[in-house]
């Protein structure tokens, strides 16, 4: 009998052995993770120090320097419609005029210092403020000596009329002096706008919040794998680190949507209301000026005239003017009182502007006189200072609310760049030593 032999058993295939690959794995890991964390933090807390900065920087630079300029033109422009209309009077100048020219030739001075003073502003506008400071600067010492001139002149008897020294330093005022205070306000308060809109710019918040998404989705991947490896349903370090990355994104998020909402609402319902009556007062100082000149010059010019006309359709009230558009920004705010008021005032204004145009146009001098610088209610001068007032009230109440509304923007940052840092720190800790746990089970 032929014994038949078997065919040996089939081998098993050889079991794969990956200690070697793991281990390489989980250093990448290691690297990758404490990177990934410690540039999140970076880009975060760079982030916040932006918006931060510009928020203070808005509070305690540009807002202070916007008002200053807006408030150098309004010095310049009174002192100018003071002296003239103190020299209107009579030789004898009251000394209420004489304080009150005197107070706004110091308030002026101050604001310029304090604008000179300032930072200087990127190259692209620096020339030009730095021109515009100059022409201030150089222009004042020769205005008041004209004034002080015309003084001189007025107490040995001149009268003041077309071509005195007076009329000279009207025309330096209106021709210098406040074209170049003009540009300044409007170079201030575009910064002001831009450094508002850096405080409250989307992109790179978004990239923060987008890395965060990112690693947080990392971290979640790697401890799947590393239960799948270890059998380990939780790894305590890599949960503390995800959770620290939870924790500053949402910090940073909300803390952001605040700030930006508060930054908001101070623009919208403060800045923006607060510079277009800023534009109106300055527009209907213009006029006022305009009158007075005219008065001294006694020409005839239809000039004036047609800027008067130009300024009351700029300002209203009515569509698309200057103070309907800033009852609008305003709503219910603070200002709305006297935006109202003005709204009220400025026709009656405008109806005494036209009579004494009507007044010059028939060389009725006196009484135009009268009318553009008495003391009775129903002058120009009367409803100047009615009309100035509102609109100086109505500013300084839309300049309290971006003023509080961009301090509680800047608040709302206020501990977030330290708290980012340290979160990435613990991030970067938390993957290192659970990771690292890991990767000594293999040694």
């Amino acid at each position: 009998m032929v014994a038949v032999r078997s065919a040996p058993p089939a081998q098993r295939p050889a079991r794969l052995r990956t200690p070697a690959t793991t281990p390489a794995a989980l250093r990448l890991l290691i690297v990758a993770l404490v990177t990934a964390s410690l540039a999140w933090g970076a880009v975060a807390a760079w982030t916040v120090s932006q918006h931060a900065s510009a928020a203070g920087d808005v509070v305690s630079t540009r807002e202070p320097l916007s008002a200053d300029a807006q408030q150098m033109y309004q010095s310049l422009s009174d002192a100018d419609v003071t002296a003239t209309t103190a020299f209107l009077s009579g030789p004898q100048e009251p000394l209420t005029a004489r304080q009150r020219y005197q107070a706004d030739i110091a308030q002026a001075a101050a604001d310029l210092t304090a604008l000179k003073d300032a930072a200087p502003p990127s190259r692209d506008n620096s020339a030009s403020r730095d021109n515009s400071l100059n022409a201030v600067s150089t222009g004042l010492p020769v205005y008041t000596a004209y004034v002080a001139e015309a003084q001189t002149d007025s107490s040995l008897g001149f009268p003041l009329t077309g071509g005195s020294i007076m009329q000279v330093a009207s025309e330096e005022m209106h021709l210098t002096l406040l074209p170049a205070a003009g540009g300044i306000y409007a170079q201030e308060n575009a910064r002001l706008t831009a450094e508002s809109a850096r405080a409250t710019g989307l992109p790179w918040v978004a990239a923060a919040a987008l890395l965060a998404v990112v690693i947080g989705f990392a971290l979640y991947r790697v401890q799947r794998w590393l239960s799948r490896r270890t059998h380990r349903m939780v790894n305590y370090s890599l949960l503390a680190a995800s959770v620290m990355l939870v924790i500053g994104a949402a910090w940073l998020v909300i803390a952001f949507a605040v700030a930006r909402s508060d930054l908001q609402h101070g623009v919208g319902s403060g800045s923006v209301p607060a510079e277009t009556l800023a534009r109106a007062s300055i527009a209907v100082q213009q006029a006022r000026g305009d009158e007075v000149v005219n008065l001294i010059s006694r020409s005839g010019d239809a000039a004036f005239e047609q800027n008067f006309q130009a300024v009351r359709a700029e300002v209203g009230p009515g569509p698309g003017t200057l103070l309907t558009d800033a009852a609008t920004s305003a709503g219910n705010g603070p200002s709305a009182r006297p935006v109202a008021a003005a709204a009220q005032d400025a026709p009656a204004w405008y109806a005494t502007n036209e009579q004494v145009y009507r007044l010059d146009s028939a060389a009725q001098y006196p009484a135009e006189t009268q009318l553009v610088i008495g003391t009775g209610p129903a002058s120009s001068a009367a409803g100047f200072r009615r009309l100035e007032a509102d609109l100086s009230q109505a500013i300084a109440a839309d300049q309290g609310t971006f003023r509080s509304g961009v301090t509680a923007g800047a608040d709302a940052f206020s501990g977030l760049e330290a708290g980012i840092i340290v979160a990435s720190i613990l991030m970067a800790a938390g993957c290192a030593w659970g990771l690292t746990r890991r990767l000594a089970e293999y040694r």
